[in-house]
């Protein structure tokens, strides 16, 4: 599919006014496609799945919202130019036009998502309630990819689905039972890491389980450095024994995985989450890591944003994985 598909519409952010010799991202990534991209970014302003699961809907106003802080940052000015010649071979894609059906919406997702799955190009996806994974994980499956999800999240959200309008129905709290049980098997395992001990039912716990799915909780979490806790030490794919099942990741960051006082504006807080310094420094591990395929972003609700903090968070949790992917030794995958 065409990167001018009609399902997608153009980005509603003013790129910021940048001096000579001060380059911002906003004046790198590309606003219209580039003939051979090395990653896509688009958003994904839907949060009926945060409605259905009972959360406090704004998150379709995230993707808005993160550009608007991540085009005025500066690229890493002490890497010899390394992210900033990267950043001009990302493409920023729009938005997908939600159209308030979910399922419709996740499958549009999947389809402006499987062709760049399929060339090998990192995806960047901007939400968006949780259920932007399983769109995500629909555009792995759309371009015959497996991909073992890798999530950093509060809460597990492998709730059963809903029953909506007489119809068994996804949300915000099932995206990865959906992928789980996809018929396309594309799903080779799942891994949760940050959970909350007070907001994960023992019934989920053993379903994950029975499934042989990771679960990680907050309290349980090895030490990074200076007792910052490591959430991704905690998940199978990045042991040095990883089997070639793990080789290709779909990673999912939930911003309600970060304590509330750092981010507020999310779906549904965190009073005790992760700290900033151990967020941050996971998303850049994952954009360094050349197993990871796609990024999805997700929870930022910025009515409930105080000063934007969260925003503002989101912006630079993905500047980081921007950083840590321009480090690969190939950024073409």
């Amino acid at each position: 599919m065409p990167d001018s598909s009609p399902i997608l519409r153009p980005a509603c952010v003013e790129r910021p006014a940048s001096a000579a010799g001060d380059p911002r991202l906003g004046d790198l990534i590309a606003a219209r496609p580039l003939e051979a991209p090395a990653a896509v970014m688009v958003g994904f302003p839907v949060d009926e799945g945060v409605r259905r699961n009972g959360g406090r809907v704004g998150a379709a106003q995230g993707p808005q919202a993160i550009r608007h802080w991540l085009y005025r940052l500066t690229p890493e000015s002490r890497d010899e130019g390394r992210m900033a010649a990267a950043l001009t071979r990302v493409v920023d894609l729009g938005d997908v036009d939600g159209s308030g059906d979910l399922e419709a919406d996740q499958h549009a997702l999947a389809a402006v998502l499987g062709p760049h799955v399929a060339a090998g190009r990192i995806v960047i996806v901007l939400g968006g309630g949780h259920e932007t994974a399983f769109g995500v994980f629909l555009g792995h499956a759309a371009a015959s990819r497996r991909v073992f999800i890798a999530n950093l999240d509060a809460h597990a959200d492998v709730r059963p689905l809903r029953v909506i309008d007489g119809a068994l129905r996804g949300h915000s709290g099932s995206p990865f039972r959906q992928a789980l049980e996809h018929p396309s098997k594309a799903c080779t395992g799942y891994a949760v890491a940050g959970l909350q001990p007070a907001s994960v039912a023992a019934e989920h716990l053993q379903w994950m389980r029975g499934r042989g799915a990771a679960a990680a909780f907050i309290d349980e979490l090895p030490q990074l450095h200076a007792g910052v806790p490591d959430p991704l030490a905690a998940l199978p794919p990045w042991s040095a024994e990883a089997d070639e099942r793990h080789q290709r990741i779909m990673a999912t960051l939930d911003l309600d995985s970060v304590d509330a006082a750092s981010a507020p504006g999310v779906s549904a807080p965190a009073p005790a989450g992760l700290a900033v310094e151990s967020w941050l420094a996971a998303a850049e591990r994952l954009g360094s890591d050349a197993r990871v395929a796609s990024l999805d972003l997700v929870e930022l609700c910025p009515p409930f944003d105080a000063d934007g903090r969260t925003a503002r968070l989101a912006a630079l949790t993905i500047w980081r994985f921007l950083r840590g992917w321009s480090q690969r030794a190939s950024p073409h995958r």
